[in-house]
């Protein structure tokens, strides 16, 4: 085993920071506050190639693998801008498109999703299925030449920012009962789509929506993939938003910690700085260990993907230890600020709300650890 980062990587990474920092947290935390979009960063990052790194070079993308996205993830975040639709843009839509699209698909998204300039955002979450993806309502028929979908979604990021979303809907049922799912393109502006503001109040760039689609047609061409093998093809990209996930929080952790630790060595009383006291410092290193671990299992999750190997229960485990290292390591930065900790100048309570939501978000622990107990463990399935 060879547990040094490759020159390339090192390189990507450095090159990522120089662009993010100059944006930073004083950039994120005020888009964060207005709901506005983190446009400027987006581009700067599509710009140089970073956006789409993952893309396939004969699409305009870098031609990288999902390591490399998570590295651009993880280190956009450590410089205080964490990009979630990443994670549904690219780890998601981009990999499925790339994978299962038509050639006249490929060619029609991925040169924009590559650039920056493009986006299509995920959607599958709906208000009566949960986690359970086999109880999906909204439905796609068939009429003539045409799909017809019907349905409704919820906590969809970034819709409006995006011109497509990569739906998932049922075409059918099994002799179970169970949905038969298949994937449509769908264009932010088609008909009978209604997007509705969905309020929160985590403090984000990126809006939700709840989507109705009211027998919104789209032509033959939308459907990607094979007719009612969406429940696979769905699973292509679920695993890379879990490690894409983990990097995000991996970097979210980094960066509360560096914050952490200045104000720790600045600030003083009776004396001698704050740091210098375990009461201070125990819990900021133990966040730290808790992230370091985190970043391996991230990594090793995505290192498996890359090569075709079984990933499922490390990209689970990364996303479960990443976000509980991002909350710790916030709430351990928050605390070392004391008062200031909540202060809009320090600005810290954003990636707070953000390591909250992604505790919850793609997946909850609660289904990793059910995921864990019955595929890594044996145990019977609880659910």
């Amino acid at each position: 085993m060879d547990f040094v980062e490759t020159d390339e990587h090192r390189d990507l990474r450095a090159a990522v920071a120089s662009i993010a920092a100059p944006f930073g947290g004083d950039y994120y935390v005020d888009h964060a506050r207005r709901g506005a979009e983190c446009t400027e960063l987006w581009h700067a990052l599509g710009d140089a190639g970073f956006v789409g790194v993952s893309v396939p070079e004969p699409y305009g993308g870098g031609g990288g693998g999902l390591v490399e996205l998570a590295l651009v993830c993880e280190e956009t975040a450590a410089q205080g801008a964490p990009m979630l639709l990443l994670l549904v843009t690219h780890a998601i839509s981009a990999a499925v498109i790339a994978e299962y699209g038509t050639e006249e698909q490929r060619k029609e998204w991925l040169p924009g999703l590559a650039t920056g300039r493009e986006k299509v955002v995920f959607a599958i979450t709906e208000p009566g299925a949960g986690s359970n993806t086999h109880q999906l309502a909204t439905t796609a028929r068939r009429e003539g030449d045409e799909w017809v979908v019907r349905g409704e979604k919820y906590y969809i990021s970034g819709v409006d920012e995006a011109e497509a979303i990569l739906l998932v809907a049922r075409t059918g049922t099994d002799e179970r009962g169970n949905a038969r799912l298949s994937l449509f393109l769908v264009p932010t502006d088609a008909p009978g789509l209604q997007q509705v503001p969905l309020p929160v109040d985590v403090m984000l760039p990126e809006k939700q929506f709840t989507l109705r689609f009211d027998e919104v047609r789209l032509p033959a061409t939308a459907l990607v993939g094979d007719e009612n093998a969406g429940f696979r093809q769905v699973f292509h990209g679920l695993n890379p938003e879990r490690i894409t996930g983990a990097a995000l929080c991996v970097g979210i952790a980094r960066y509360a910690l560096a914050r952490a630790a200045r104000y720790a060595n600045e600030r003083e009383v009776w004396g001698q700085p704050i740091g210098a006291h375990q009461g201070v410092a125990h819990p900021l290193a133990k966040a730290r260990v808790e992230t370091e671990l985190a970043a391996l299992m991230t990594r090793k999750a995505a290192w498996l993907h890359d090569r075709g190997l079984p990933a499922g229960e490390e990209s689970n485990m990364a996303k479960y230890a990443a976000a509980e290292a991002a909350l710790a390591a916030v709430d351990a930065a928050m605390q070392t600020h004391g008062g200031n900790g909540v202060a809009s100048e320090f600005g810290l309570l954003p990636y707070w709300g953000l390591a909250r939501l992604l505790r919850i978000a793609p997946v909850n622990r609660e289904m990793i650890l059910n995921f864990v107990a019955q595929h890594g463990l044996g145990l019977p399935r609880s659910y």
